[in-house]
C-alpha cells in the first residue's frame, strides 16, 4: 500500500512540473518591439520581443519594413525616473 501511494505521488509530481519560460520583457526599457517570424512549412517560427528601445519613434524606425509592432513595456521599472514632488501642505487660517 505504501509503495503504490508513493508511486502515485511521485508520478503526480513529475507530471505536475513544467518548464519555466524566460521573461520576455526587459524592465529597464520603456518600449518593446514585437517581431513576428513566419513558421514556414515545417514550423520553427516564433515571435520574440526586443525590449531595448527608449522611445516609440526609435522603435518605429527600427521596425520599419519588418513584420513587427511597437508597444509600451508593461513591466518597465519606473525607478530610473525621479519621484513626483510631495503635495504642498495648506495651512488653515484661524480667525
Amino acid at each position: 500500500m505504501r509503495l503504490s501511494l508513493s508511486l502515485i505521488l511521485a508520478v503526480g509530481t513529475l507530471l505536475a512540473t513544467t518548464s519555466a519560460d524566460a521573461q520576455t520583457y526587459d524592465p529597464r526599457f520603456p518600449v518593446c518591439m514585437h517581431v513576428y517570424t513566419p513558421g514556414g512549412f515545417g514550423g520553427g517560427g516564433g515571435d520574440y520581443f526586443d525590449c531595448s528601445f527608449t522611445s516609440l519613434p526609435q522603435c518605429h524606425a527600427t521596425a520599419s519594413g519588418r513584420a513587427a509592432s511597437c508597444d509600451l513595456n508593461p513591466y518597465y521599472a519606473f525607478a530610473n525616473e525621479a519621484p513626483p514632488p510631495p503635495p504642498r501642505r495648506r495651512h488653515k487660517r484661524v480667525y
